[in-house]
């Protein structure tokens, strides 16, 4: 490869590229289910993913930094094909910037041979949903998703390096990417594009609509631009009045995973997923998740208090996670430990701090940090005497459903991560959720746990680069994180 571009220039190219692509897919796609002729040999050649290739020959000392991305393992050539440019351009020129300036690599761009699947261009074409033609005869004529070609092999260390080939830039490459964006718009019920950088996920829907109020009041403040709700709900400035009623009112029980995303002027939001109960969809929603890139993913929901000091409506931080849910034990097995960020922790226990108004001797009564035990059976208490040892042996302070996975979640795709957990009941000595204790507890704690995770967010955001923990990178590390 002789040419060689700027980062600028780079995007720009690979915003023209997948510009083409698409508009050559559509436009024969239309051509075909208005009655047309299928797309020629040559047309299809054309609806392909552009190609990122960076290539680092060493010319200089490798420079030591901290920086846990945007960092080269060795020599050589690294590729990956890229799909919508444009919504990714930020990150991209975070990670091809310090490539650059850094380690000298040169940048192409070029038409790859990974083609485009017609399904993720579909959007506007009304002729599908007329079933003029079958599903079978776009197959036909039409790159179609094939599952042979969508995995997360490089995210595991699981690919297969061809010798003297290319090596992966990135984690995930543009059909990966797609695969997600398309599923992350049938489980949340909104537009992947509304999804923030910086991610709240709960197991209750109580959580969101103190999220909702605490939209309200950050666009009234001029603090936050406008709130995206499923089922293309929008609350901006000129809509306020009523909005929350219009939120609640909207047909968000449609989604298995609605997303909440409080949007911001300099792209710095935040996005509340409730996630439901269970490992199954913790694992889920961040396999799809995870190829926005966010910044961090912290869980901030209910557990079972398993220490009889605590009480209803204390909090857990998770230092640590007993593995019990299963779901990923092929992937990261349980064996593989899964640290604790600091930068995540020291968040939010300061923000526990100043929410609270504790510090001291009665913050430390009011906030227990420990060991979560993640369970794949919610009624776990039926087989107690079995699970009683490893409570005990882990020294567990709490029992859930989902934090153990989004943790082990955020190590394998390279998410920052944090738990902060609410009591919400002690199954161990009595104290069950009765109806009336249930609401009194649901009243009073939801809100300051929610403005408790928020306001670790805003540390977060303060830390800048430094939250991408070198803890999360692996030996042959793809230079993108």
């Amino acid at each position: 490869m002789t040419e060689t571009l700027t980062p600028e220039a780079a995007v720009d190219r690979l915003a023209t590229l997948f510009d083409e692509a698409t508009s050559a897919l559509r436009t024969a796609l239309s051509r075909f289910l208005a009655g047309g002729p299928p797309p020629t040999p040559e047309e299809r050649a054309a609806f392909v993913y552009p190609e990122l290739a960076v290539t680092y020959v060493p010319g200089r000392e490798a420079p030591r930094t901290r920086r846990a991305y945007a960092k080269f393992a060795q020599p050589g050539l690294y590729t990956t094909t890229v799909t919508q440019p444009l919504h990714f351009r930020p990150y991209l020129l975070d990670q091809l910037r310090p490539l650059v300036e850094d380690y000298g690599a040169t940048i192409a761009v070029r038409p790859s041979a990974q083609e485009i699947p017609y399904p993720y261009v579909a959007d506007g074409v009304e002729e599908l949903a007329s079933g003029a033609r079958t599903s079978a005869e776009l197959a036909r004529h039409f790159p179609v998703p094939l599952l042979s070609l969508v995995g997360d092999e490089i995210a595991d260390g699981a690919f297969d390096l061809i010798e003297g080939g290319p090596r992966p830039l990135a984690l995930f490459d543009g059909v990966r990417v797609d695969y997600s964006l398309r599923r992350l718009i049938h489980y949340t019920g909104t537009d992947w594009r509304a999804v923030q950088p910086w991610i709240l996920l709960t197991n209750y829907h109580r959580y969101v609509d103190q999220f909702v109020a605490h939209g309200i009041a950050e666009i009234a403040a001029g603090r936050a631009t406008r709130l995206v709700a499923p089922g293309g709900i929008t609350i901006t400035a000129e809509t306020l009045e009523g909005g929350a009623a219009r939120i609640a009112g909207s047909a968000w029980h449609r989604y298995q995973m609605p997303a909440y995303h409080l949007e911001r002027e300099d792209g710095a939001g935040v996005t509340l997923v409730n996630i439901g109960v269970g490992p199954s969809n913790a694992k889920n929603i961040t396999d799809h998740l995870a190829v926005l890139r966010p910044h961090c993913w912290l869980m901030i929901g209910h557990c079972g208090g398993l220490r009889q000091a605590q009480e209803i409506g204390d909090y857990v931080l998770a230092h640590a996670y007993l593995r019990r849910d299963r779901i990923l034990d092929a992937l990261v097995p349980t064996e593989i430990p899964i640290p604790a960020l600091a930068e995540v922790q020291t968040a939010l226990q300061d923000a526990c701090a100043t929410v609270t108004g504790m510090s001291g001797e009665a913050l430390k009564q009011r906030l227990r940090t420990g060991t979560v035990v993640t369970n794949d059976d919610r009624n776990w208490e039926l087989r107690y005497t079995q699970e009683a040892r490893l409570f005990n042996l882990s020294r567990a302070v709490a029992v859930d459903m989902e934090s153990g996975t989004i943790a082990a979640q955020g190590y394998r795709l390279r998410v920052p991560y944090g738990t902060l957990l609410c009591v919400s009941d002690k199954p161990l000595h009595g104290e069950i959720k009765l109806p009336g204790a249930a609401n009194a507890f649901y009243a009073s704690a939801v809100a300051q746990h929610l403005l408790v995770g928020l306001d670790a967010v805003e540390r977060l955001k303060r830390m800048g680069g430094t939250i991408h923990s070198r803890k999360l990178r692996s030996f042959d590390e793809p230079p993108f994180r």
